[in-house]
């Protein structure tokens, strides 16, 4: 296996050869001081359009950077509680703010440990924790949070999600089981009953 194939001295050619494998194409790339940038536009299995974009440091690390949702606007304290329950929920990924106050999540790999599958994995990984929490982050990314009818369109990642769903192991199973339980009715609240907490 060559080098590059390892992580060790991961070069642009490298990543986009990676990601040809991986039948992931960008809409757009840079490079500035040595970073190299490429721009996606991604789908989950539930959530569509997930900006994305790859950032590649030779000398640090390969980074999935997801444009999670618009700046924050009201509440706040509470939108930033929930990015830091998000964070104790999913390992190996991270939520926080970027400098407009927009939610971002980033999942992070060694240089030396970077190739194409957990690049994939990575990227992956990102698409379900989108989809797991589609509902709960529907009122950043929608007037009304009212999530957008998707019953007609097809999913660019569902290919690399299944590629991976052994790797995702939970996570993606937690994805297919909030869909499932949001597909059942609630069940009925029963009448409180006087004195049945004492």
């Amino acid at each position: 296996m060559p080098l590059a194939d390892q992580g060790a001295n991961v070069r642009p050619a490298d990543i986009e050869r990676w990601l040809d494998e991986l039948g992931l194409r960008p809409d757009a790339s840079s490079d500035r001081e040595g970073v190299t940038s490429w721009d996606f536009r991604l789908d989950g299995r539930r959530r569509f359009d997930v900006p994305v974009t790859l950032i590649l440091d030779p000398a640090l690390a390969l980074i999935v950077w997801v444009h999670f949702a618009p700046p924050i606007g009201d509440g706040y304290r509470k939108s930033y509680r929930r990015l830091l329950r998000w964070n104790d929920e999913f390992p190996f990924a991270k939520f926080s703010l970027a400098e407009d106050e927009r939610p971002i999540l980033t999942v992070e790999l060694a240089i030396e440990a970077a190739d194409r599958d957990g690049l994939g994995i990575a990227i992956a990984r990102s698409l379900a924790i989108a989809d797991r929490l589609l509902e709960e982050s529907a009122g950043w990314l929608w007037i009304g949070g009212r999530i957008p009818d998707t019953s007609g369109r097809t999913s660019r990642g569902a290919a690399l999600l299944d590629r991976f769903h052994e790797e995702l192991g939970e996570l993606d199973s937690l994805e297919e089981n909030a869909a499932d339980e949001a597909a059942i009715p609630a069940a009925p609240q029963l009448p409180a009953v006087a004195g049945a907490d004492r």
